[in-house]
């Protein structure tokens, strides 16, 4: 695993503009030498940000987007179309504007979807669905992303993985339900941290002082059951996409003084 590597801009909307433009270079580098990209997606208040910023970016264009596949690393298990679904945030933020295939848009299952509110099947489910999407050259149980995002939650939680709940101390499954989640609502669907591995490059993200301890925690050498995004590595690169804010609590030794 990577080892983490951080950048530090000015405030939250420059890290949502420099997070969107670092994106396209990414997916666009990666369709030139593989054809095709593939990208998860994360939800919050930056997680939106970015996929804002990256919908009035003028360099959108340069991403083809009927080449790319899109997945998310966690969901709330609601009905289709609830506005709290990552899912319909990301449609009225970015998917909306741009054209996507429909075909290569992996949602996570929704509570009035075929499995009903059996959430456990649910994650089962999109577990086959990222199964189906491995090769050969995968050498697991998912495709090999080029890029998954994560918000950083105050509590130190990426994705729907929670300190000290079961579902991040999974090391088999890909895919699990979280029942029981310490912020509404409580039933959720998350990729574990094995899957989350299993991408190339990782970008965590956080912006404002709320972030500020447990940016501070998850990169001190915590342990990921009890930190969580301590636990969240890329396989080549490990990114850390802060504001000034939410790294305030961090060492000055820890991040370069020339970040932006």
């Amino acid at each position: 695993m990577s080892v983490p590597q951080l950048v530090v801009h000015h405030d939250k909307e420059l890290m949502a503009q420099a997070a969107a433009a670092r994106l396209i270079t990414k997916i666009v580098d990666a369709q030139a030498s593989q054809g095709h990209a593939s990208v998860v997606l994360t939800g919050g208040r930056n997680g939106n940000g970015l996929l804002a910023a990256l919908a009035s970016a003028p360099a959108r264009d340069a991403v083809d987007w009927a080449r790319l596949d899109l997945w998310w690393g966690d969901e709330r298990f609601l009905p289709e179309g609830d506005p709290e679904r990552n899912v319909t945030q990301a449609r009225e933020a970015l998917l909306d504007s741009v054209p996507v295939d429909p075909e290569r848009v992996h949602a996570m299952p929704a509570s009035d979807g075929p499995h009903g509110t059996d959430v456990e099947a649910a994650a089962a489910a999109y577990a086959d669905e990222l199964a189906r999407a491995a090769g050969p050259e995968n050498h697991g149980a998912v495709p090999t992303f080029d890029v998954l995002m994560l918000g950083v939650g105050p509590d130190t939680h990426v994705a729907s993985l929670f300190p000290e709940l079961p579902a991040v101390r999974e090391t088999e499954r890909t895919v699990v339900g979280v029942r029981g989640a310490p912020k509404p609502p409580p039933t959720r669907v998350t990729l574990t941290l094995p899957a989350i591995r299993a991408a190339r490059e990782v970008w965590l993200l956080a912006a404002g002082e709320d972030k500020a301890q447990a940016v501070a925690i998850a990169l001190s050498g915590a342990g990921e059951i009890q930190a969580p995004a301590a636990g969240a590595r890329g396989r080549s690169r490990t990114l850390w996409l802060l504001d000034s804010a939410a790294a305030s609590q961090l060492p000055k030794a820890l991040y370069p003084p020339a970040s932006p």
